[in-house]
Formats: C-alpha cells, structure tokens, sequence
C-alpha cells in the first residue's frame, strides 16, 4: 500500500512537471504559446495538459494548430512496453470502459478541427510491433500515409486498421482516418529527474527562480496543485507573471548588454510544445524541406539549404555579437553553423544542447575540459586512394557502418581515421562545451597533420556527437576542408545508411 500511495505521488508530480515543461513557454518573447491548462475541464483523457497557440503553429503536416491536448502516463517502471493493440484496451490507460482511442474519438467530436492530441508515457513501442514503423521521428505524430498504404486487411498495417476500425465500430478507413489523424504519439519520455532538470532550465532562461538540486522537493510540483485548487490552472502569459510575482519567483532579467541573443534552427521538431525559445523573427524553420529527418523530394542540402542557414545566421549576427545557439538541427547543420562563425568571426557564441538530461547551455570556456577524457584514434588504410574519412563515435559507435559506405560508395578514400572515448559511446559521454570544443580541436590537429602532405585531400566526416561538437568542428572548417559532412539514417525508415550533405570548401 505505501508503495502504490508514492507511485500515486510520483505520478501526480510527472503530470506537473509536463505542465510546467510547456507552461514556462508563456514567458518567452515572442511565444506562440498563449494558454496552458493542467487538468482541464476535458475533453476526457487528453485533459492532463492543454497548450494553446496564437499564432498557430506547424508540425509536419500542412495544416497549421491552435491547440494540443495531451494524455499523461507515468509508470515506476520504465521497461514497460507497449503497441498498437493497447489503444483498444482500457486498462492500458488505467481505464474501466473506455480504450485510448475511443477516448480519443471522443474528444475529436468537441474539439476544435484545428487541434491536435498526443499521448505521452514513460513505456516504449514494443520492439517488432507496427506500432513502431508508424511514429514520425521527425514529431512523434502517426504516420498516417504509412498506416493508410492501400493494402489488404491481411497485410501488417491491415490488421492495425482492422483492429483499430472495428473496435470503434467505424463502417471504414475513410472514418478511421479522420480519427487518428495527427495523434502524436511520445513513448520513453523524460524521467522525473530529467523533467526537473529541464524545468530549471528553462525558468533560469525565462527569468524565474529555479529550484536547487541540493533540496529534496520540488517547489513546483506543489504550484501545479495550486493553481488548480486556486482555479489558475489556465495560465495565460499575464496570469503566469502575476503568479511568480505573488510566490515571489521573478529574477531580475540581465541586462541587454550583457544578453545572449537566443536565435534557433529548426529541421528536426521536438516531442515538447515549446517555441524552442527564440522569436519568431530569430527562428529559421526548414521543417517545410523536411519530412521527418529526410529532406523532401526534390530538395538538395548544397543548393536549399546551405543559402537558407548562411543567410540566417549571417543576418543575426548583426543584430548581436552575442548568440545563443539553439539548433533542433540535424549535425550537418551545427557543423555548418561552426564554419559560419568560425574561429575568426569574432562572435561570441554558447549553446543550447539538449540531451537525457535536459537542455544545458554550453559555453567553449565552462570549465567543463579540466580532467575529462580525449579521444583515442586509431588508423587504418582501405585503400590506395588520396582522401580521408573521419569516423567520430561519441553518442554512439559509427566506424562499421561508416567503413561499409565507404567500401561501396568511396573508392577515392584511402585511410579511415577513427576516434573513440577511453569508456566508449553514451549519451553522456562530452561533459559540456570546454569539453567540445577541446575535442573537436583534437580531430582538427590530428587531421591538419596527417593531411598536410596532401592539402586537396577531401575529408568525409561520419560522426555521432553532440550538435555542439559538430559546431566547434565546424569552427575549424579551414584546418580540414575540403570536407564532406554524412548524415545517418538513425530511424532506419528511408535510404538505412549514410547520405552526403554539405560540401565546404
């Protein structure tokens, strides 16, 4: 029984800290975000949080949404897993009557055709199951045109419309579909910890007082419970401020002199409802040249891309010497933006990286390289050909794969320079910017040495590292070029293997 009243507990914390995650949006400039609610008044099952957006704001369909309504799951557990024949089985959703996504027609049936639903839990998409080619990586919405592919009832996706279509009791696709449509779908989300952590970061950058790490509750688990015993719980910018001025929660912001301008890229959106804090008119969106993490048809990363990012970040700079980077990006663009502000630019750069953790910035002088690890490299030859491909395995081994493209795409490579930390891949594996940029200057000096008899050389980059990594490298574009930036198929839903973006020269 006390272990069921602290799973209670912490799940009424973890729907908190979702709120909270999205509410703290409210006080950024420029925010889309207009009104957040914990635990609204429905509609049923996705009421746990509710964001509402003026203007409304793009995901990776064409229509455009005003408002997002999110059903919260936590469990102990987190090797809990789950697929598509759970959103007919109430009990998945600690249910009597109602299954996931009758809860989810349902609530089609009163809210407005703008809105769209999401479902976020703890547990993950059993390996295997359909469930799991149907989850855009790009923003965790059901892939509809997947999932909808004119096949059979006997097909694999056949038998999830089957199962699907006759426990609504719906007469075909046509309705299954304008059901499901744009249902997002976020399995293995943050921890508790790892909410708090972000919590405190974004009220840091919004100008409310964080909480300390040292203390054994979180304050703002209880300010939840607050505003709704208080009736607050629809928090709008204006009510927010009021509220942390009453709780005493406002810091003084920095001055505009001492200010990093936040300016943000985004080709890849995120799980959360945030506007990635920057304005508008300091967001650069590419999410119209990507579906997912894969460029259109018809798009070319040299030709539409690269002009977009260079103008972007070359406009920005003029309006502050001083940027704060945040890159929902894909490495080659973090690389690119490195090669933009390099060494020489006189600008005065940190970085938003985001992780399990959180989001931590990240400065090149933080302090974070005093005895933390540098790369081992290793050196092999495959070949008899005059170029270099680099092999940089930091979040996660990359050396077999990039050695397989090379064999079949690169004849022109003659060496494969590989580096690797002492303890191995991890998502934790850089300890923050210092540390970065020591090792992305390592790679640079190493490749300036063993090129130097060689100087055309072209150097193929394959790396999975920290978007911050990949921007210091980039710093040093001059020290490596000319080089060609890889990106991998990581979802494994498209080429499954390298592809080539930016050449800098």
């Amino acid at each position: 029984m006390a272990d069921a009243v602290v799973a209670r507990w912490h799940g009424d914390n973890y729907q908190a800290r979702i709120f909270w995650e999205n509410a703290l949006n409210l006080l950024l400039d420029g925010s889309c975000v207009v009104e957040v609610t914990f635990e609204a008044n429905g509609p049923k099952a996705f009421d746990d949080v509710v964001v509402k957006f003026d203007p409304p704001v793009a995901r990776s369909g064409p229509e455009r949404i005003t408002a997002e309504y999110t059903q919260v799951k936590w469990h102990v557990q987190t090797g809990g897993r789950f697929g598509y024949q759970d959103f007919v089985d109430p009990d998945f959703i600690g249910a009597r009557s109602f299954s996931l996504l009758q809860r989810l027609q349902q609530a089609r049936a009163t809210a407005p055709a703008s809105a769209r639903f999401s479902f976020l839990t703890t547990y993950r998409i059993a390996d295997g199951d359909p469930l799991a080619e149907l989850i855009s990586g790009n923003d965790k919405s059901l892939l509809t045109e997947k999932l909808f592919d004119d096949t059979t009832d006997r097909s694999k996706m056949g038998a999830v419309r089957k199962c699907w279509r006759e426990h609504l009791q719906l007469p075909d696709d046509t309705a299954l579909k304008s059901v499901v449509q744009g249902l997002r779908v976020h399995d293995g989300y943050r921890s508790l910890e790892e909410l708090r952590t972000e919590i405190n970061f974004r009220a840091h950058a919004v100008g409310v007082l964080a909480c300390s790490a040292a203390d054994s509750d979180f304050r703002f688990d209880e300010l939840a419970r607050q505003l709704k015993v208080r009736r607050l719980n629809a928090l709008t910018r204006e009510a927010l401020v009021q509220f942390c001025r009453d709780e005493g929660l406002l810091l003084d912001r920095p001055t505009e002199q001492d200010a990093f301008l936040p300016i943000a890229i985004r080709s890849i959106i995120g799980p959360s409802a945030d506007v990635v804090g920057a304005t508008p008119d300091n967001t650069l969106s590419l999410s119209e040249d990507f579906r997912q993490r894969y460029l259109q048809e018809g798009r070319d990363w040299q030709r539409d891309i690269r002009p977009k990012v260079e103008q972007f970040l070359r406009h920005s700079v003029k309006k502050s010497a001083k940027l704060r980077l945040i890159m929902d990006a894909h490495a080659s663009i973090a690389f690119l933006a490195g090669s933009v502000f390099d060494l020489k630019s006189a600008v005065q750069t940190e970085l938003v990286q985001k992780g399990r953790v959180g989001a931590r910035v990240w400065r090149a002088n933080d302090g974070s390289a005093t005895g933390a690890v540098r790369f081992a490299v290793e050196e092999d030859t495959v070949g008899t050909g005059p170029d270099l491909a680099l092999a940089i395995s930091v979040a996660q081994p990359v050396l077999v794969q990039a050695r397989a493209y090379v064999a079949t795409n690169l004849l022109a490579i003659g060496r494969i320079a590989s580096f690797s930390l002492p303890s191995g891949p991890g998502q934790q594996s850089v300890a923050g910017g210092e540390h970065a940029a020591m090792l992305a200057e390592q790679i640079s000096n190493h490749v300036r040495d063993i090129t130097a008899g060689n100087p055309d050389a072209m150097v193929h980059i394959f790396a999975a590292a920290p978007n911050s990594l990949l921007y210091y490298l980039g710093q040093h574009h001059q020290a490596i070029a000319p080089c060609i930036v890889y990106e991998y198929d990581f979802d494994r839903k498209a080429y499954k293997t390298y592809q080539p973006s930016f050449v800098i020269d």
